[in-house]
């Protein structure tokens, strides 16, 4: 009877330690609310998928229709109806700023998800088998990170034959698009490769990773089931970058007249049609540029939002 007391206390105390191992997942994510900067990141990527998800049904306008009179010349200035005017054509900027943000938010996500498969494949296998397999895929990744992705995407884009006439693509929602994925996918994996090799290095010798192979278990079972998802972390914050960056890079392509392909509505396409405005009437390139800045810094916002609160040494440093 005289050892119950101690025997609840025991019980009291070992409530808290239980939750103080709680799903690391859990706490990061909690870290990342506390963290005024990735709200706000977060808060604006959400209200652009948002955005791009509800475009048909939130736009005024579909995006190639003309909706000035035959008395008015375009571009015409905002006004009601019209909160962001029309372009060049006539067409209501609003309209095709909401319906561009599909085609800015799929070619990053899209073409990032390439580059980052690419390179978890290549970085994972490099830095798990390493000797002459390591050698010969960090060469290979060597080969394509020197290569001038700005320079060989114009190369590519520029010489490629319409992609309606390409049958593999014509069968596919957006042709030009497709074109665009793989080349931006394609080139920009290295990067990703690298640290995926680097944090495969550093996590393979671990006791779980030891105790797993002591089991019987395959390397393949190893490299994906137990030392992959713990290389998670950096990936992500990694590909909220890259998403950025991709966006940017179509936003020039089409820019230059090598990204989507009209009658797409591209925020880089709409820049493009006006810059002969850009001093007398700067709403027509005004819109979409600002659409891209902050989507940019949305993504990279929650970039650095993700690295403070997955990186667990800079989670120590803010503690200590």
């Amino acid at each position: 009877m005289a050892n119950e007391p101690p025997a609840a206390g025991m019980r009291a105390s070992a409530s808290p330690a239980r939750g103080s191992t709680s799903n690391p997942w859990r706490r990061a994510f909690r870290r990342i609310l506390r963290s005024p900067m990735a709200c706000v990141g977060l808060g604006i990527i959400i209200t652009f998928v948002a955005v791009a998800g509800l475009a048909d049904l939130i736009a005024p306008h579909a995006p190639g229709t003309i909706v000035t009179s035959r008395d008015e010349t375009p571009p015409t200035p905002p006004r009601e109806g019209h909160l962001l005017g029309t372009d060049s054509l006539g067409r209501d900027i609003l309209s095709r700023l909401i319906h561009g943000s599909r085609i800015s938010l799929m070619v990053g996500i899209v073409a990032e998800s390439i580059a980052l498969t690419i390179g978890i494949l290549i970085g994972g296998i490099a830095g798990y088998f390493g000797g002459r397999m390591d050698g010969a895929l960090m060469r290979l990744t060597d080969l394509v990170f020197s290569m001038p992705v700005a320079l060989i995407a114009i190369v590519i884009l520029g010489t490629f034959p319409e992609p309606d006439k390409v049958p593999l693509l014509r069968a596919l929602p957006y042709p030009s698009l497709a074109v665009i994925f793989l080349v931006l996918g394609f080139l920009n994996w290295p990067s990703a490769a690298r640290l995926v090799r680097g944090q495969v290095l550093a996590v393979r010798e671990t006791d779980f990773t030891t105790a797993a192979r002591a089991l019987g278990a395959s390397d393949s079972r190893v490299l994906f089931l137990h030392v992959l998802p713990n290389c998670l972390a950096p990936i992500l914050v990694a590909g909220t970058i890259g998403v950025a960056g991709n966006i940017l890079t179509e936003a020039w392509l089409s820019f230059l007249g090598l990204g989507a392909k009209p009658p797409l509505p591209s925020w880089g396409s709409m820049i493009t049609d006006g810059q002969p405005y850009l001093v007398n009437r700067p709403w027509v390139c005004l819109a979409p540029g600002l659409a891209i800045l902050v989507t940019v810094l949305g993504f990279n916002l929650l970039g650095d939002g993700l690295r403070d609160a997955l990186d667990p040494r800079l989670s120590a440093g803010k503690k200590v």
